[in-house]
């Protein structure tokens, strides 16, 4: 029997090592130890982790590596990344669009970030940023898994043509229904967008994936009236709620009302580390409030948490690479999720956790699951994410689409080693 790629001697995420992974015609086929057989190509990953790949639940595509167009955001704040995005979009064109998006998709490649969903403005009576995305997701097709969601950033009825604009994008052939109820003028006004979204993913037979609650106002619960819709409307398990940021400053006593109302609506939940702890908060002095959702607690109650990167370059946030492990680390240091098992769960959150929230199938690295895996220079995933693990090899589809040499750095000190590789400077404990 002869395989295109066999991968010898990995570990896996759930802890199982020295395993064997053979892959034919873009699917596992056998994931066991001592698989003898002929391959196209053999990698040998020495005790080294081999993962589904990253998934990124929450992006923005079409202003990400746009840093300084049409100028800095000078008080780093949500409201400003804001105006300035409506500044730009004025001057957006579709080549651009697509040339930043493709430039950023080559860039999550290299870090075996494989699955991106990533919301569109539609605000725009243009729909430039439709347009280009629509362009990029079939470019990117037969490597990145590219959802898009329609958008109405600065409004459903605060914008004047954002509910025709976003059912024309829709029609276009955008994936998913968004929304931002917070930022209508009125409380009212939001309950009544989330409503009207939802009827129209009901209509349609679509997900829903809105920005909920990014705000410090801990009246702003526009979450409850999510999770009522979803279940009226049946759509459980097609229904994510980004950010949800107003619950870090809730009283505990509706939270505790709150979360059981997620998990019985089986609404997905996407926090976004990077971006929360540097936009919340910034009318706080001290103490200052951590600007990320209860993840813990909504860990507790079985709600599917996936963690999202949001941004790169772009009005909002100045830093980013596109590194979910990353997003990773700065999510469990802004919960304090420091237990070995809690960090084992954030690596899940940009991993398994939010391929379940994008419903995304032949997901994982098991037989019959597509040839889509990611090794790692580390030994698990704890690991992984303590060292932003380097990607030594990322394949897609059975067929290996980027290397990255492994991390070493040489030393010279009389009667130390001659060189060092930062996985092996570990205990040796689960």
């Amino acid at each position: 029997m002869s395989f295109d790629l066999l991968v010898k001697n990995a570990n896996l995420p759930d802890g199982r090592t020295g395993v064997d992974i053979a892959c034919r015609d873009g699917l596992i086929e056998a994931v066991e130890p001592g698989i003898s057989a002929d391959a196209g190509n053999i990698i040998d990953a020495g005790g080294k982790l081999v993962s589904p790949p990253f998934v990124d639940s929450h992006f923005h595509m079409d202003a990400t590596l746009s840093l300084g167009l049409p100028r800095m955001n000078q008080s780093g704040t949500l409201l400003e990344g804001i105006a300035l995005w409506g500044e730009f979009k004025e001057i957006l064109t579709v080549e651009a669009v697509v040339e930043r998006a493709l430039k950023y998709c080559d860039l999550a490649v290299s870090q075996g970030l494989l699955a991106i969903r990533t919301h569109v403005d539609v605000c725009d009576d243009r729909l430039t940023g439709v347009e280009g995305l629509l362009e990029v997701r079939e470019k990117v097709k037969p490597y990145i898994d590219l959802q898009l969601v329609a958008f109405p950033q600065d409004g459903l009825y605060r914008s004047p043509n954002a509910e025709r604009n976003l059912l024309k994008a829709l029609d276009m052939g955008v994936d998913i229904v968004g929304g931002i109820p917070h930022f209508e003028r009125t409380m009212e006004d939001g309950a009544r967008s989330v409503a009207r979204l939802c009827e129209v993913a009901a209509e349609r037979g679509l997900m829903v994936d809105m920005h909920c609650d990014e705000t410090d106002d801990p009246m702003s619960r526009h979450i409850e009236t999510l999770a009522f819709e979803t279940q009226r409307l049946g759509l459980q398990g097609r229904v994510a709620g980004s950010h949800l940021t107003s619950m870090h400053s809730m009283d505990n006593y509706y939270v505790s009302k709150l979360l059981p109302l997620i998990a019985e609506a089986d609404i997905h939940a996407i926090a976004n580390p990077l971006i929360n702890i540097t936009l919340q908060g910034r009318h706080d002095t001290y103490p200052k409030r951590r600007g990320q959702t209860r993840v813990p607690e909504m860990r507790s109650y079985g709600i599917n948490v996936a963690f999202g990167h949001d941004c790169v370059m772009d009005p909002w946030y100045s830093m980013g690479s596109g590194d979910m492990l990353e997003v990773a680390s700065m999510g469990l240091h802004v919960a304090q999720m420091t237990s070995r098992d809690a960090i084992r769960y954030c690596y899940e959150c940009v991993t398994s956790h939010p391929a379940k929230a994008l419903g995304l199938e032949g997901y994982g690295v098991e037989e019959g699951c597509r040839a889509d895996f990611v090794l790692l220079q580390a030994r698990d995933t704890i690991e992984a994410i303590r060292l932003k693990a380097t990607r030594l090899a990322v394949v897609k589809a059975g067929k290996v689409i980027a290397t990255t040499p492994a991390r070493q750095s040489q030393l010279e000190l009389n009667g130390r080693p001659g060189s060092i590789d930062p996985a092996d400077y570990a205990p040796n404990e689960g």
